[in-house]
């Protein structure tokens, strides 16, 4: 059995609906398609939700949303009986949608639990446009919400975590009977329910961590995960114009390259496929015949090819002082309890004797800064935001145990006149990163990619 996934990307029009449906058609083994939003939709979602709006906005936001979806059913699907399904699903889904939209104005409040429900409209809508084209087509198929299959989740809003087990007997018993009979589950992805029946979200990229998840329960034999590009790559092309593709990685490897900033994968994807040993293959739809990345259980450490991939993410830094604040018992817990507290994630900490450095989202620093400052803290005396910082990961299989690999990195970013903010290994095994000013971020790139890829091109082999 196989899952199959479509990101967004792959959605934004009728000939990507006839391509989809073209790979699902040849595909010979039994399978599950995992769908993200149609493009874009998600991306509207979000955007309204941050502002206030009038009555008239919600109109006119279900008015694009509606006209969005039924332009794609229009030109995709011939068969008015099909067709007329299809539109009575969609319209379903989007009153329900505008009453969430128009309560949330009519209330003046919105809440966790409420914008995951609203932002999982996105796939609600894709999976029936789906559904439709596939059956246009002669493909038996059924499109299935995950929160109503039994996607159980712990509950967490906005980054939800699923309960692998209770997935699994859920999934063994809703959605294996209809692939025993040869129907198609088209499942949406990015979201599943809690044990309240609460709609919570996997975060962003949350489809594909929904595939490997489903992929899991249902015990498959291959996750394909479908995008716009050829899969992971050794740097960014932004800044490394012969980059080259990765053919293979471990799924450790790949946990890291997505956490430190590769928006290729949601950074928690592989930890259920980890766990039954299932491959996960990223593909580019719009190329099939490069063979993407495989991502497999296998770990191989080649000589003098440690490093894979160097990656980046732009974060933002807080800075704690104090007279010992680094050692100090109970400190950096009361620092951590504060900000979890108001759903702050440290990404990463480092500590000296007078100083806690907390690595953080870019956006999540000032909430940070505000906490902390309306907060008596023992021994903290003072706090400093940092911004306009880059965060550079080295990437590979075996790279804490190879002598010379972080001489060779730094000398590389010395040669171009970059100073190095703050450096850190030992998390990971596979991984060791640094920080820069931002604005150096482009030449440190290329200066690291040049040092390990300079003799000619390598394959990238995990």
């Amino acid at each position: 059995m196989k899952i199959m996934k479509f990101g967004g990307s792959c959605l934004k029009n009728e000939e990507d609906l006839e391509l989809v449906a073209k790979i699902i058609g040849q595909e010979k083994d039994e399978k599950v398609v995992v769908l993200s939003g149609i493009n874009r939709v998600t991306d509207k979602l979000v955007n309204f939700l941050q502002k206030s709006y009038s009555e008239k906005e919600v109109d006119s936001l279900i008015a694009q949303v509606r006209h969005m979806h039924m332009d794609l059913l229009t030109k995709s699907v011939e068969s008015k009986e099909i067709y007329e399904q299809a539109k009575v699903k969609i319209e379903s889904r989007l009153k329900v949608l505008e009453r969430l939209l128009y309560g949330i104005h009519y209330v003046g409040e919105l809440t966790e639990k409420t914008r995951d429900l609203v932002l999982s409209y996105g796939e609600r809508l894709s999976v029936v446009i789906l559904e439709a084209v596939l059956r246009s087509r002669g493909i038996d198929a059924e499109s299935l919400e995950a929160d109503e299959i039994g996607v159980v989740t712990d509950g967490n809003f906005g980054s939800a975590t699923a309960d692998l087990p209770l997935v699994e007997r859920n999934l063994q018993e809703s959605v294996l009977p209809l692939i025993r009979r040869g129907i198609i589950p088209v499942i949406t992805g990015f979201f599943g329910r809690d044990a309240h029946g609460s709609t919570t979200i996997f975060g962003r990229n949350g489809s594909d961590y929904s595939a490997s998840v489903i992929g899991y329960a249902l015990n498959a034999d291959s996750v394909e995960i479908w995008k716009d590009v050829d899969g992971f790559m050794s740097a960014d092309p932004k800044f490394v114009k012969n980059a080259h593709l990765l053919d293979e990685l471990s799924y450790d490897e790949a946990a890291e390259l997505a956490y430190f900033g590769a928006r290729i994968l949601h950074p928690r994807t592989v930890e259920p496929l980890k766990l039954k040993g299932i491959p996960l293959r990223i593909k580019n739809m719009y190329r099939r015949e490069l063979p993407g990345t495989l991502v497999h259980g296998r770990k191989k450490v080649l000589e003098n090819k440690v490093v894979k991939s160097v990656t980046y993410k732009d974060i933002g830094a807080l800075k704690i002082y104090g007279s010992g604040v680094g050692s100090m018992m109970g400190v950096l817990g009361e620092i951590s309890t504060h900000l979890s507290d108001n759903r702050i994630n440290i990404k990463s900490v480092i500590t000296s004797q007078t100083c806690i450095t907390l690595l953080l989202e870019k956006e999540d620093v000032e909430k940070s800064y505000r906490v902390l400052s309306s907060t008596r803290i023992k021994s903290v005396e003072k706090l400093e935001k940092v911004k306009d910082i880059s965060l550079i990961a080295i990437v590979g299989e075996g790279i804490l145990n190879s002598p010379g690999i972080a001489a060779k990195v730094f000398n590389a970013v010395a040669n171009r006149g970059i100073n190095v903010e703050m450096f850190a290994a030992g998390a990971s095994e596979v991984a060791f990163y640094f920080i820069v000013k931002k604005r150096y971020l482009g030449d440190a790139v290329k200066a690291i990619h040049r040092i390990f890829f300079q003799r000619g091109r390598h394959h990238g082999k995990a």
